[in-house]
């Protein structure tokens, strides 16, 4: 096996596992909208600060792997030879359907920094 046969198996593995972790797009994206009202409901409600950092963390857990499916969407929809050649997916990345699927990602990437800034509640330190 040559290093381009090497490379473009490796490449249709790749593609596999993104076709994979892209399926769980619409699960992941209800699990965010469940998350982010949990701790909506939990602060609405004077949850203690244990409670708001767990409901935070728990978003950032759904927002992350929301915006790692989306980005595997964008790889799929791009194709296993975006993979070796950057030229190609540049080309790929300037179509109407992979740009759509480029601004989801990008809004969750968003929406999760934004989150670690200024949503995950800080809980003090216990001494002793």
């Amino acid at each position: 096996m040559g290093r381009a046969d090497h490379s473009r198996t490796q490449a249709h593995e790749s593609l596999a596992a993104d076709r994979e972790r892209a399926r769980e797009l619409p699960r992941l994206l209800k699990e965010v909208a469940a998350a982010e009202e949990a701790l909506e409901a939990a602060r609405e409600r004077g949850a203690s600060a244990e409670e708001l950092h767990e409901k935070g963390i728990a978003l950032d857990t759904a927002l992350t792997e929301a915006m790692r499916a989306a980005y595997a969407e964008e790889r799929v929809l791009i194709g296993p030879k975006g993979y070796q050649d950057r030229i190609h997916r540049r080309k790929r990345l300037a179509r109407p359907q992979v740009r759509r699927a480029t601004e989801v990602a990008e809004r969750l990437l968003t929406a999760r920094e934004t989150h670690r800034l200024h949503g995950i509640q800080r809980v003090p330190r216990r001494v002793g």
